[in-house]
């Protein structure tokens, strides 16, 4: 597992972006909010391929591990439209995310500009980050439509962002839950921040699973964190 910068979260004070994920990482992936996105895709893919549902099922979690979202494999593989696609799994009750004035008034506090960079749709980070009362925080959203649907972890979905906003990564910190959408964030330079839980993600390919607790950890992950509140208010103590 690697260890923490020199300095630990104190060494961030420097940075002046901070691009915070979405899903399992602005919100605990213990209220399972995505879990309700999960099933609603497996709707989705079995009403678009006339699949039965064990099979669309299976096919969601190949495109999703191939293609790094299903939408994406969808996409290229079968030539779908996107906008139905995200207007459906985004459907979702938000009464499981908590309200967060501690985590609102900690990324306040940080030097600099705040991102959210989902994979998701833009109608879904503005609801998600409106309900958890962190809708004034942030300086801008990307979206997965912002990167033409190309998805992290796949390079140009970054440039894209670098470009919207014109980040420079050498001074900048990206937090996520899953491992492999840090390893380009690393190449490029961001000082990388991995959100955990104890969530059991057994059911997700091994490729693309968020890390578990206690899992060896790959050397592109500078920060590991379980508490995204706490670990963002040590940085300016």
């Amino acid at each position: 597992m690697p260890a923490d910068t020199d300095g630990g979260p104190l060494a961030l004070q420097d940075r002046h972006a901070w691009v915070f994920d979405l899903d399992n990482t602005l919100y605990p992936a213990e209220c399972d909010l995505f879990a309700e996105i999960d099933q609603r895709m497996t709707d989705f893919v079995a009403r678009f391929l006339r699949l039965p549902r064990d099979e669309a099922r299976a096919t969601q979690k190949r495109y999703y591990a191939e293609h790094g979202t299903t939408l994406n494999g969808l996409m290229s593989m079968h030539g779908m439209e996107p906008d139905d696609f995200l207007a459906h799994v985004h459907e979702i009750d938000l009464s499981p995310l908590p309200r967060t004035p501690d985590l609102a008034d900690a990324i306040r506090a940080l030097p600099g500009q705040k991102f959210v960079y989902t994979n998701g749709s833009r109608g879904h980070a503005k609801r998600v980050t409106d309900y958890m009362g962190l809708g004034d925080v942030f300086d801008g959203q990307f979206a997965i439509e912002d990167s033409q649907f190309i998805p992290k972890p796949n390079q140009a979905s970054y440039d894209a962002f670098l470009q919207a906003f014109d980040v420079d990564p050498k001074r900048s910190v990206f937090f996520e839950d899953l491992s492999r959408n840090l390893t380009p964030a690393k190449t490029m330079g961001f000082a990388t921040v991995l959100v955990q839980s104890d969530k059991d993600w057994s059911h997700e390919p091994a490729s693309a699973r968020p890390a578990g607790i206690g899992d060896d950890l790959p050397l592109h992950i500078d920060y590991v964190t379980r508490d995204l509140t706490a670990f963002v208010r040590s940085i300016m103590q």
